[in-house]
């Protein structure tokens, strides 16, 4: 069994799948969010999302960085976080503006102080603030901040996002198809919309970063963090604290700088393309939980993807395999491994998706394609070694 698994969480969540399969799957079964008929305008050409989603257990490593350090301004990229989680899933299925959202914040009131309740909602709005400078324009209308110490150990830090959008303007992914290559937009490195280095880990696999990184120093003294039943050969097994320094672009960086980097969004370059190049775009994949795995639960038909250029996995995700000694198969299917978006379109039509992130200094290639296949596979070229799903 995979540490993963042994610490009770599931990179392809397998049983929340069983839970839902007889719900229904919206409009377009493949699309990357369900989508619905427009209950709230009752107009056969718009449709309606709404989407939830959270930082994950993201807001754990916030909380001991926050008690380590003082800083308490880590809170305002929890929001962040909880935000993109919810918009970019969004994005892929074409929508980008006039945005509902809700947030949902459960604490554990002896833990998490007021003045960190601010910096989460205020975090949020200044977030908003600045994707509307690019035209991306969310509405923060409130939501339901809980006191409930007996089920939150420190805080869960989630939202909802509601839309409705002209339904011939959905990226519904059926028009993905055999021949088709794949644009992966990076997640690590620094936008021109961000303030500092990203290191492109996102929200998805925290519990293995924060574990395999972190040393038992934080299972000593932050009881609070971890589920107390869990065996000790998988609770905080690393060799790092959140202080200690890396080297990343000539620059020293914390351990937890790097893993508490704000999940980048995309919003500002997918206006832009989805804006003027709509009809171009067959398919879009957030690689968020289940990473490089993500998209073959969003094909159309039988195909097989082949990723072979990918980009070089950057600093973080070497520090968490080399604490961990995961395999570079488990590290596929759990992290984005430094590409967080892809774009299924034609050949032809690559460079546009590649300049149009360059323009925000997103590094952007096309890192595979799409072949005819008699079941759903992938392959993953790293090392020179083929990896199989």
């Amino acid at each position: 069994m995979s540490l993963y698994n042994k610490r009770g969480v599931s990179a392809q969540k397998e049983e929340v799948h069983a839970a839902v399969q007889n719900l229904n799957q919206g409009l377009f079964a493949n699309a990357f969010c369900k989508v619905y008929p427009d209950f709230l305008g009752q107009d056969e050409n718009f449709i309606n999302v709404m989407h939830a989603d959270g930082a994950g257990t993201k807001s754990i490593l916030a909380y001991l960085y926050w008690k380590e350090t003082g800083d308490i301004t880590v809170w305002k990229g929890i929001a962040q976080d909880a935000v993109v989680m919810n918009l970019d899933d969004l994005l892929c299925v074409g929508i980008y503006d006039n945005i509902v959202f809700n947030s949902t914040i459960d604490r554990n009131k002896h833990l998490i102080t007021g003045q960190v309740l601010q910096q989460i909602i205020n975090g949020t709005q200044l977030l908003f603030d600045t994707l509307k400078e690019f035209g991306v324009n969310i509405h923060y209308l409130g939501g339901e901040t809980a006191d409930v110490g007996d089920v939150v150990r420190t805080v869960a830090v989630n939202g909802t996002m509601t839309c409705r959008w002209p339904k011939n303007k959905i990226i519904s992914n059926q028009k993905i198809k055999s021949g088709d290559v794949i644009v992966g937009f990076a997640s690590y490195g620094q936008a021109t919309y961000e303030s500092e280095y990203n290191s492109g880990l996102g929200s998805n696999g925290l519990t293995s970063a924060r574990h395999d990184v972190l040393s038992k120093f934080y299972a000593e003294n932050f009881k609070e963090s971890y589920d107390n039943d869990l065996g000790e050969d998988v609770v905080y097994i690393g060799k790092s604290r959140l202080t200690d320094l890396i080297t990343v672009n000539d620059e020293f960086l914390s351990v937890g700088k790097l893993i508490l980097s704000p999940t980048r969004t995309y919003a500002p370059v997918m206006k832009g393309l989805l804006q003027n190049h709509f009809d171009k775009i067959h398919g879009l994949i957030h690689c968020s939980g289940g990473g490089q795995t993500k998209c073959l639960k969003y094909l159309p038909a039988n195909y097989k993807i082949i990723k072979d250029n990918l980009f070089k996995a950057p600093p973080v995700f070497d520090i968490i395999q080399q604490n961990s000694g995961s395999s570079l198969n488990e590290m596929y299917e759990v992290f984005n491994m430094g590409c967080r978006l892809e774009i299924y379109c034609d050949k032809s039509d690559a460079q546009t998706m590649i300049d149009a992130a360059k323009a925000f200094n997103i590094d952007a290639q096309i890192i595979g394609r799409v072949e005819a296949s008699y079941k759903k596979e992938l392959v993953i070229t790293s090392n020179n070694e083929e990896i199989w799903y």
